[in-house]
């Protein structure tokens, strides 16, 4: 766990702050209109904080729309260009993510160090597998774990010169053994926050085990401050795979946790759908329960005696419990609304 704690907009990070969740617009960042929606869904859907690609003069246009719309943090994402950062700190961003030593020399380091501590707007600094300088790449052949932190160390120095230290690192690899060895060294080596990761972790399927696996095991090892589950997809999935994560490995509890059973051949109800509208329709419910859905009427209570609610299935009928004793019987297609509405009235 971090020492250094840094603050995004009206959000903590680091030094025993809550774990965040972030994710980032995949809107065009010409698009105001539909990048601004998107940002409201993302907030709606429980994100933190969010990040946003500001490629151009024009993109810094976003800041103030999104911001007017949205109460959570903005993150402007800024390769190479350091008065888009400087730009961006004027719109009123919450957090800078860009590495310094792409963005020039020294005075120009300087001037953005200079502009983020003035509107105490912190730094993240950000490599990956493919962002690795020259020299690091010729020194350790390709990118290890430890190539990943010494570039990641190596921007903050360029920061730390001009006694900047509002900085997260972020060491993200494709590789999940790699991803985890990097920040095991960062852990290490300094007290920034770190923000995990996966990055370019594939399609949701793949995505979601990649980042379960990595992130879910640092964070288990007290490793990280805030995370991104990166997925080709709707961000908005992010987020509710961020939770689950989050959920599953005992950091979060507030929101619905889930048990249910894989069916066998006593099965006599469509368990996996009925599974599945629950959990569709409790995925916004803050609510710190555990569901059962259980598929037989003989073991589901007594298996799930330790959820709060839940149902067993029977044929074509199930019954609803609460904490172990059965409540009533009803038909398989009145079994989720009647699960439904014994949770709103808990």
């Amino acid at each position: 766990m971090s020492k250094i704690q840094v603050k995004v907009g009206n959000v903590l990070v680091g030094n025993g702050a809550d774990i965040t969740i972030q994710s980032m617009l995949n809107t065009r960042a010409d698009d105001i209109k539909s990048s601004v929606e998107q940002a409201v869904r993302l907030e709606q859907a429980g994100c933190q904080i969010i990040r946003a690609a500001i490629p151009d003069m024009d993109a810094v246009r976003l800041i103030p729309a999104i911001k007017e719309a949205v109460s959570i943090p903005l993150v402007a994402d800024i390769h190479f260009d350091y008065k888009l950062a400087l730009e961006s700190v004027a719109a009123g961003i919450d957090k800078i993510r860009i590495n310094p030593g792409n963005i020039g020399d020294d005075n120009r380091v300087k001037m953005v160090a200079d502009a983020c501590r003035e509107k105490n707007i912190p730094i993240r600094i950000g490599v990956n597998s493919g962002s690795l300088e020259k020299e690091i790449l010729k020194k350790h052949g390709h990118p290890t774990a430890q190539a990943l932190c010494d570039s990641a160390l190596y921007h903050a120095s360029l920061l730390e010169k001009f006694d900047f230290t509002d900085i997260v690192l972020s060491m993200k690899s494709s590789d999940v053994p790699t991803m985890v060895k990097a920040y095991e060294i960062a852990d290490a080596s300094c007290d920034y926050p770190l923000h995990l990761g996966v990055t370019e972790a594939g399609t949701t399927r793949m995505g979601i085990i990649k980042s379960a696996a990595g992130i879910g095991s640092l964070l288990l090892h007290g490793i990280g401050d805030t995370i991104r589950i990166s997925l080709t997809a709707d961000p908005v999935d992010e987020i509710y795979a961020a939770k689950d994560l989050l959920k599953a490995i005992g950091v979060r509890k507030d929101g619905v946790t889930f048990v249910s059973c894989p069916t066998c051949g006593r099965t006599k109800i469509d368990l996996i759908g009925l599974a599945n509208e629950a959990q569709e329709r409790l995925k916004d419910c803050d609510k710190n329960i555990k569901v059962a859905i259980m598929g037989c009427v003989v073991n589901g209570p007594g298996e799930a005696r330790e959820a709060d609610i839940g149902i067993a299935g029977g044929d074509k009928e199930g019954l609803v419990f609460k904490k172990g004793e059965i409540l009533y019987k009803v038909p398989e297609d009145k079994l989720i609304d009647a699960l439904i509405d014994e949770i709103n009235n808990m």
